[in-house]
């Protein structure tokens, strides 16, 4: 496995103490269609020992999900993104096909551990949500189906796999977060096992896979290891996170302290080889974070490389076996 990690503020000091703490590779945004400044991130990573692990975050996709009249630029943006992904040697791009917004949550204030500032989602509270990475442009769309969202990723799919198989880049869907079937006046489809399941059969392309977000599936109420099981080398990209509580009502915890077995979780990923990044996912703000972004200080980041290191250090040993 190969530890990853987002990087905020994306500056040389905090990609030194990345590489200083283990970390092989890094997972940026969104970067444009322009190879030359894909090929200049990737030489500043080099510098510090790391490498692009994954292209995630807002993708100029919108157009495809709702199935406009212009989703055709949309395809040909992603086509072209593949390109150059496949020319700076970049191997994943993680999306969701959640409609309008990304994850979202109603609080971003609570306490955990020690005072420490994490976030939470309440379905009750869910007219004033606060989208993290809010999508504006879509808000004049009239509501979309469930029906209307699969013929559109079906059709996405079509078009982009075989694009993405050339480039040798992996298309990983992440889960709707919260998980939940509808958001606003948007249904969503990628909220149950059975969605992703789903998903799978759509293509057997090695190209479509799953970004494994574990927060996510277990709001949904899942068995971890048993669903890491389940899809086995169709997981290409793991966000490794844990939340307390149920799909409509829970708090983002600390890594080491939700109701996620992560013992056994590490261990499923070595049953099915699982080779790919695995990326500490939204972290609580620390004393002194108080104003950074919630979900993507540093702080706690350096706390779960050392948990998630540890994790895989003892799922080699032969006792874990």
């Amino acid at each position: 496995m190969q530890l990853a990690s987002v990087v905020t503020p994306f500056d040389d000091e905090n990609l030194a103490r990345v590489a200083q703490l283990g970390v092989s590779a890094v997972a940026i945004r969104y970067p444009g269609l322009e190879l030359r400044g894909l090929l200049e991130t990737r030489e500043r990573l080099s510098r510090h020992g790391l490498k692009i692990a994954a292209i995630e975050g807002e993708l100029p996709i919108q157009n495809a999900i709702f199935g406009t009249a212009n989703r055709a630029d949309d395809f040909s943006r992603m086509k072209q993104l593949f390109a150059i992904m496949g020319e700076a040697e970049v191997p994943i791009c993680c999306y969701n096909f959640m409609p309008a917004t990304d994850w979202a949550r109603t609080d971003t204030k609570v306490r955990e551990r020690g005072g420490a500032l994490t976030t939470a989602f309440r379905s009750s509270d869910a007219e004033s949500a606060a989208s993290l990475h809010s999508i504006s442009q879509t808000d004049s769309i009239s509501p979309i189906s469930s029906d209307r969202l699969w013929s559109n990723l079906q059709r996405f799919l079509e078009e982009l796999l075989p694009a993405a198989e050339a480039a040798g880049v992996a298309l990983a869907m992440h889960p709707d977060d919260p998980p939940l079937a509808s958001f606003g006046k948007h249904a969503r489809i990628m909220n149950r096992l059975e969605d992703f399941d789903r998903l799978l059969e759509i293509s057997a392309s090695p190209s479509n896979g799953i970004c494994f977000c574990q927060g996510n599936f277990a709001a949904m109420g899942v068995d971890i290891p048993d669903t890491i099981r389940r899809w086995g080398k169709r997981i290409r990209y793991v966000h490794f996170r844990d939340v307390q509580g149920t799909a409509d009502d829970f708090i983002e915890t600390f890594h080491d302290n939700g109701p996620t077995d992560m013992v056994a979780a590490m261990k499923a990923y070595r049953d099915i080889g699982f080779t790919g990044p695995i990326r500490p996912d939204h972290v609580p703000q620390l004393a002194g974070e108080e104003e950074g972004q919630p979900g993507y200080t540093m702080l706690a980041r350096y706390f779960a490389f050392g948990y998630i290191r540890a994790l895989i250090q003892a799922t080699e040993l032969p006792a874990a076996r």
